[in-house]
């Protein structure tokens, strides 16, 4: 499975319905030093959260629809999710990004690369950022240590790409953030323009004006004011 080895070694749950993938994984996991737990439902996923570093979630999964699961394992805190899976269409991804994977990787893939997106997914999370810990910009909240939104003192629901292009955009109010930095800060790699469209349809909906994030035509996106 490799000569790669990772920057750390962490407590990683592998939920994985099908006994030969999850038994490879596991093992090719364990030889890499990471501390492994490996469940076979959505619903087991979701009573061993606490304590892990990070999830690797297969989408197929006999209780509960993997995205539901991401959607969950999401609202529940920050653990990073990788969604290892069949699905592999563009709108497949989308929707996995969207119900809040931090990554996407579609089976069959090397070990290795698996190796690499764990270690990529983890430098993001694991980024302190020195901007100041709440960022106020009118009615809108932003806090950067509890990952929470607000407007007008009501909390808002993000997924965690969504905080990280809010925060970001947040982060330079008066300027123009060009796509290519968004993909590279918050996704870490290109998918497509639908997958920043997307995040930011959901904010303007979940904010509840378009006024919240400006589209600057052929150049990125702006945080206005509503």
């Amino acid at each position: 499975m490799g000569g790669h080895r990772p920057s750390a070694a962490w407590r990683v749950l592998v939920v994985e319905s099908d006994a030969e993938d999850a038994e490879l994984l596991v093992r090719g996991l364990q030889r890499h030093s990471h501390d492994v737990q490996r469940v076979d439902s959505g619903m087991a996923a979701l009573r061993a959260l606490e304590g892990v570093d990070l999830v690797l979630l297969d989408l197929e999964l006999p209780d509960l629809d993997g995205l539901e699961v991401c959607r969950r394992v999401r609202s529940a805190g920050s653990v990073p999710v990788i969604a290892v899976t069949s699905r592999g269409t563009e709108l497949d991804r989308v929707l996995g990004l969207q119900a809040g994977a931090d990554d996407y990787l579609v089976k069959p893939y090397g070990f290795r690369e698996l190796l690499a997106r764990m270690d990529a997914v983890m430098r993001r999370v694991q980024v302190q950022s020195p901007a100041a810990p709440v960022i106020s910009h009118g009615a809108l909240s932003i806090d950067a240590a509890a990952r929470r939104v607000s407007l007008d003192g009501r909390r808002i629901e993000v997924t965690r790409k969504e905080f990280d292009l809010l925060h970001l955009l947040a982060s330079h109010p008066d300027t123009v953030v060009p796509r290519k930095r968004i993909m590279q800060q918050v996704w870490g790699d290109v998918w497509s323009r639908r997958t920043i469209d997307t995040h930011v349809s959901s904010l303007r909906n979940k904010l509840g004006a378009s006024d919240w994030i400006i589209t600057v035509r052929g150049v990125g996106f702006q945080l206005g004011r509503a």
